[in-house]
């Protein structure tokens, strides 16, 4: 009898088979199981060999605390952004100059008025007034747009041009 017909042979020949699909089996196994390996060095880094689990868990820790530094970094970035803000609300926001001839001398347009005020239109009218041998100066205070004591033209002129954000020399005789 030939080999191949009989029991044995058949047996033979299907553990033969067998092993050669087993054989293929572990090749693409052992492929796959580089191709997973390559991806744990890049979650894991080609440190000391640890479990992936708790590299997840270390992971989710550091998130936390991450979370925790950039929420505490906001605040504290809110609190400084509002202490700047009422710092740029007192600062001078608006600011008119006015140059006049005070007494029509014909010297030039000596004397100023000054108005400088911040977001809330306060702050101060200075005026310098020159005279041929003397100058004098006066400084009123304005709070929320309405002065301290009455102010004179040329200083309420200086003042609408803070607030219009213009520059102007007043015309001869005035």
């Amino acid at each position: 009898m030939d080999d191949l017909t009989t029991t044995t042979g058949i047996v033979a020949l299907a553990a033969a088979a067998t092993a050669v699909v087993a054989l293929v089996l572990a090749a693409v196994l052992a492929v796959q199981l580089r191709r997973v390996r390559a991806a744990q060095r890049v979650v894991l880094g080609n440190g000391e060999p640890r479990d992936l689990v708790e590299h997840a868990a270390e992971l989710g820790h550091a998130f936390e605390a991450l979370r925790a530094y950039v929420e505490e970094s906001a605040l504290r970035l809110d609190n400084r952004l509002g202490t700047a803000e009422e710092r740029l609300d007192a600062a001078i926001a608006y600011r008119g100059v006015l140059r006049y001839d005070a007494y029509n001398e014909m010297s030039g347009r000596q004397s100023a008025s000054i108005a400088l005020l911040d977001a809330t239109r306060s702050g101060i009218v200075l005026s310098s007034i020159h005279h041929r041998d003397q100058a004098r100066l006066y400084a009123k205070q304005v709070r929320e747009g309405e002065a301290e004591f009455e102010l004179s033209p040329e200083e309420e002129e200086a003042v609408r041009l803070a607030l219009a954000g213009e520059v102007q020399e007043a015309p001869r005789g005035v």
